[in-house]
């Protein structure tokens, strides 16, 4: 759909995780520009918006909550001419952070969809990272819930690229607990929080070191955590194959996959299907 000349540009800007004199030129004059500034949380924000004199722009909340009932009146603003910006509480948007269903509605209106980069708590993590990230994988939050959240782990750390993940101070070590449950102990793992502010804090090591380090310290603020990938996959996974037919003879499955977890590194439920794959 060609876009409307006479239609006002959504930009999407990215703010700072922490430290507000990370804040883009860029970023500033647009929130400077713009009408409107649609906002995950609007008290945080005006906090922002103070500091580079832009409080004349109308704010309005736009969050998990309410964006779809909102999408249709942002919409209608847009198509009227008027330019607004998304930000969320720090960092890019639609990154775990709401804005999404504007964007979309946005391309399919034909209205113009601007970036305006700069701050990401993944991005700052990787810049850090000892780990090789060449390659990686994003998920975002894991499951609230430990089964849920065991049986996702297992679906997506059996690759070479490096795992991104995030989690709440509430949750942080029983993720963690789950992450050796299923890659062991050994695995390497690197863990930041509050990056760019007072109280940053990068631990490195093994997950079971790693966990050890954050049980003594106060849990605050939201994780990046970045797990090794796993190395030569596919000649692990031969070797797997011989344990387990080996493990199967005198184990059920299930107990075979767990134990060859434990000496594998791998999912336990790629382990399973391997003895599934042999037995048809």
């Amino acid at each position: 759909m060609q876009s409307s000349q006479n239609s006002g540009s959504l930009y999407i800007v990215a703010t700072p995780i922490g430290h507000l004199d990370d804040i883009s030129t860029r970023a500033a004059d647009v929130l400077n520009s713009v009408q409107i500034v649609a906002a995950e949380d609007t008290r945080r924000s005006r906090i922002l918006l103070n500091k580079l004199g832009a409080e004349s722009a109308r704010m309005i909340a736009l969050n998990e909550h309410n964006e779809q009932a909102r999408v249709d009146r942002l919409i209608g603003k847009l198509q009227a001419g008027i330019d607004i910006a998304v930000v969320s509480d720090a960092g890019t948007p639609l990154i775990s952070d709401p804005g999404f269903r504007l964007v979309r509605a946005a391309w399919e209106c034909g209205i113009k969809v601007v970036p305006i980069p700069g701050c990401s708590a993944v991005m700052a993590a990787l810049s850090i990272c000892p780990l090789p990230v060449d390659r990686f994988l994003f998920e975002g939050f894991l499951p609230a819930k430990s089964g849920q959240r065991l049986k996702r782990l297992e679906e997506i750390t059996n690759t070479p690229a490096a795992l991104i993940f995030f989690e709440s101070p509430r949750r942080i070590l029983s993720a963690l607990n789950d992450l050796a449950a299923v890659v062991g102990k050994e695995r390497a793992v690197m863990v930041a929080r509050e990056l760019t502010k007072i109280h940053e804090t990068v631990v490195y090591g093994s997950v079971a070191s790693v966990v050890d380090k954050l049980a003594t310290t106060e849990a605050r603020g939201e994780y990046v955590c970045i797990l090794q990938g796993v190395e030569n996959v596919k000649s692990d996974e031969k070797e797997a194959a011989k344990l387990m037919k080996v493990l199967s003879n005198e184990l059920n499955p299930s107990q075979a996959a767990r134990l060859a977890a434990k000496f594998t590194g791998l999912p336990k439920a790629s382990l399973y299907k391997m003895v599934q794959k042999d037995a048809q």
